[in-house]
């Protein structure tokens, strides 16, 4: 049996396309964990990360994954919620993650000042303006507004202990928090500058992501 964690977002189009369309896996054999989602949004709306990873990913595949083990945002409350995908997640290390950087150099919905001491597997975290822009920019919400302030996401030390990171991180708006994660020091001001800590963490970037690595 194997463990992946799957993130969601314009990051992940084409990783998750490629990964149903791809060799044979045998999905019977694969558990599957939810990254984040957002609190108090209902699963039939166009934003919602459950809503994303059936219809991109779940009901993509051949064949059922052996489980999927989805964040329910509308849970009426949100740390018992935490509490119950805890008891889930594995005593060990996850075998995959497919994971994303941020605007603002967050990690899942990790955003800065993040926490880096957590033991906690997952947390219900505050999302902050930045990164409720971003969502807007990229098309899932009408209005700033319209965002939800909090989220139930992964810690930092959880997504850590995976065995294997896939980063996939597309587009020139990135370009900032890529150079800050790859040539900046690790700080929770910047969340995924942790990840250069990870012994197996591979950064996929296209040329505009890494448009300010040059040199």
């Amino acid at each position: 049996m194997a463990t992946l964690v799957v993130a969601t977002g314009s990051s992940q189009f084409e990783v998750l396309a490629g990964l149903t369309a791809g060799a044979m896996i045998p999905w019977g054999r694969v558990t599957v964990f939810h990254l984040d989602e957002y609190v108090g949004l209902d699963p039939t709306h166009p934003a919602s990360f459950r809503r994303f990873l059936r219809e991109r990913f779940i009901e993509q595949l051949p064949t059922p994954p052996a489980a999927f083990h989805e964040l329910d945002g509308m849970a009426p409350h949100p740390q018992a919620e935490c509490d119950r995908l805890a008891a889930l997640v594995p005593d060990g290390a996850f075998d995959v993650g497919l994971i994303g950087i941020g605007e603002n150099g967050h990690l899942a919905f990790n955003d800065p000042p993040a926490d880096f001491g957590t033991e906690e597997a997952y947390c219900v975290v505050s999302l902050d303006e930045r990164c409720r822009q971003q969502q807007v920019g990229e098309g899932w919400f009408p209005s700033f507004d319209a965002v939800p302030t909090q989220a139930i996401s992964m810690s930092v030390r959880r997504i850590l202990a995976t065995k294997t990171l896939v980063c996939s991180v597309p587009d020139r708006r990135k370009a900032e928090a890529v150079q800050a994660v790859v040539r900046g020091p690790i700080t929770p001001a910047v969340p995924a500058s942790i990840l250069q800590q990870h012994p197996r963490c591979f950064l996929h970037l296209d040329r505009q992501s890494a448009s300010l690595l040059n040199g």
